[in-house]
């Protein structure tokens, strides 16, 4: 028996069952192919949505702390406000004592200046213009709204102590010393608030205010000497020293 032909007819078999074996084998090629595709894309997915869920979960946390941000701002907001409230009520409470002080205060001022205006007519008429608009000024700002109270109160204050000073200083200035028909350039001399001489500039002539009589009285001719000294002291042109000037007492009206 020949074997070439069975060779040869397996050899055909195997030809024409290579087709048939080729095509499955491309199929699950193309199959498995897919499906590495589709697992490929399934993976960036889950990998999309795991980066989106860490970002949600990021973004929660923010808003988390935002929302403890907020919440502590809150308190804070409502500490403040209720501060300010009690702030305010203080304020309150403080403008209605003003009131109340303003209402008490303003007539026992307006009382302080007119004292004053009384206390200096009936004081020595030393420095008549200075104090005469010193106590105007007082007059006129008693009345004024855009002033406050603390600053009129520190006006008049300051008023009594310029006052008060008079009485404890020497001083000498040139005036005018009115005179029958006029006046006439003298030197004043003040000592304290007791006593108010005149000189006039030729030296010649010498006087004081009587508080007695309210009026200039003229002194003999022994006053010159001193009371030119004095005037030298007060102008700080001379040394101080020991004066002998007249004074007037309640029981005399001249004493040496």
């Amino acid at each position: 028996m020949n074997p070439y032909p069975l060779r040869s007819l397996a050899a055909a078999l195997l030809v024409a069952s290579a087709p048939l074996v080729a095509a499955p084998l491309d199929a699950a090629l193309d199959e498995s192919q897919r499906l590495a595709a589709e697992a490929k894309a399934s993976q960036a997915r889950i990998e999309q949505l795991d980066d989106a869920s860490r970002e949600m979960l990021t973004e929660y946390r923010n808003a988390l702390q935002q929302a403890d941000a907020l919440k502590g701002y809150n308190e804070q907001l409502r500490e403040l406000v209720a501060a300010q409230r009690t702030e305010l009520a203080g304020y309150q409470a403080q403008l209605d004592g003003i009131e109340r002080t303003q209402e008490a205060v303003t007539p026992q001022m307006r009382q302080m200046v007119e004292v004053l205006g009384e206390f200096i007519a009936a004081d020595l008429p030393f420095l008549p213009d200075e104090r005469s608009d010193r106590l105007a000024q007082l007059q006129d700002l008693l009345p004024r709204a855009d002033v406050s109270l603390a600053e009129k109160y520190r006006r008049i204050l300051e008023a009594y102590q310029v006052e008060s000073d008079y009485g404890r200083t020497l001083e000498a200035w040139r005036g005018e010393l009115p005179v029958d028909g006029g006046s006439r350039s003298v030197e004043f001399l003040r000592l304290g608030r007791s006593m108010l001489y005149y000189q006039t500039l030729d030296g010649h002539e010498s006087g004081w205010w009587s508080p007695q009589s309210r009026s200039w009285q003229v002194l003999d001719g022994s006053a010159r000497r001193p009371l030119h000294q004095a005037i030298a002291i007060a102008r700080q042109e001379q040394a101080p020293a020991l004066l002998d000037l007249p004074v007037q007492t309640l029981s005399q009206e001249t004493a040496q």
